[in-house]
């Protein structure tokens, strides 16, 4: 089950091209999964953007969980990420749970580790709350 969520979140968006899935909905931790496969960099490994746009999307959609609770959207500032080890085949997951949850700025740590549990990145995004554009 799936929460309502605008258009954005919905088909044709980058997640679904890289198999993204979100198996938890919740602005206290939100978990998805992504193959290696399909994400991979020249060298066999999950590329390091792709971590990128898992933490983005599971920490942009806890922000926006809690936006949406305030009347408010969510839109992204920083995100960083390090990359501990390569993962080279399976799914990873990752998990964003909330540092920060404020009326301006939400700041979330997401996790990804590979099938045997171990960290392969950690990720660290903030994202401004501001109102909806007029006629939004």
């Amino acid at each position: 089950m799936t929460p309502d969520l605008p258009i954005e979140f919905a088909d044709e968006q980058l997640h679904v091209r890289m198999g993204i899935e979100i198996t938890r909905w919740d602005v206290q931790e939100m978990v998805g999964t992504m193959p290696v496969k399909g994400n991979r960099q020249p060298f066999g490994l999950l590329h390091g953007g792709a971590n990128a746009v898992l933490a983005e999307q599971l920490g942009s959609i806890a922000s926006a969980m809690h936006a949406s609770q305030h009347g408010l959207i969510a839109v992204g500032l920083e995100l960083s990420c390090t990359h501990h080890r390569a993962a080279r085949e399976g799914t990873v997951t990752g998990v964003a749970r909330p540092i920060h949850l404020g009326r301006s700025t939400t700041t979330y740590e997401i996790v990804v580790t590979d099938e045997d549990g171990k960290r392969t990145c950690t990720a660290r995004l903030t994202c401004l709350l501001r109102p909806k554009a007029p006629g939004a």
